[in-house]
């Protein structure tokens, strides 16, 4: 399966320099690039596509959290599509959008309406960009540490889940999650990375 082409702006927000110099390595090794462009490739996107990666503090992501989704907690990743209807081909109980046949507008998954906006059509010579992925570093090694494997493994792992969230799917549901959880591990099979 063609693998599409992918453009990540990354973003590291952390004061402690200890946690930079692991995440250097992975930025290097273009590793991203490659969990992004096996996970679009799983799901049968091949068009060129950017994102925004920011690697962050739990106060930060906690803020976010706090929100976006109202919930006062600290969270591993958060995404943000910019996308107005999901990009990929999946059963409508796997996506965060639902059409409600009493509106004339798509819904959230949440049940909020999309916000009617002119639509922004991107040229065909640039990538689509997706949108953004927030992950909290700190919770990345407490999550690793529980899982007991490394905190490279599982930031790849957070990273393939926030982009099926910005191509459309949802893990709001049993299918959503189990559909999401099949895709990400058949994923990170075929990667190869060193701590």
């Amino acid at each position: 399966m063609k693998e599409p082409s992918v453009v990540i702006d990354c973003i590291l927000e952390l004061e402690d320099a200890a946690s930079v110099a692991p995440l250097q390595r992975i930025l290097a090794a273009e590793l991203p690039e490659q969990v992004a462009a096996r996970t679009l490739a799983a799901v049968g996107i091949t068009q060129p596509v950017s994102l925004s990666l920011v690697i962050t503090g739990d106060d930060a992501i906690q803020d976010l959290n706090r929100q976006f989704r109202q919930q006062d907690k600290p969270t591993d990743v958060l995404s943000f599509p910019l996308l107005d209807q999901p990009l990929v081909n999946a059963p409508a109980e796997q996506l965060w959008m639902a059409f409600d046949e009493s509106q004339s507008e798509p819904t959230s998954a949440a049940g909020y309406a999309s916000v009617s906006q002119p639509r922004f059509i991107t040229p065909d010579e640039l990538e689509t960009n997706l949108g953004d992925i927030v992950i909290s570093w700190p919770t990345v090694e407490r999550q690793a540490a529980q899982a007991g494997h490394t905190s490279t493994y599982e930031a790849l792992y957070l990273l393939s889940h926030g982009v099926l969230h910005l191509v459309g799917y949802d893990d709001q549901t049993e299918e959503g999650y189990t559909a999401m959880v099949r895709i990400q591990e058949s994923v990170m099979q075929g990667i190869h990375w060193s701590d």
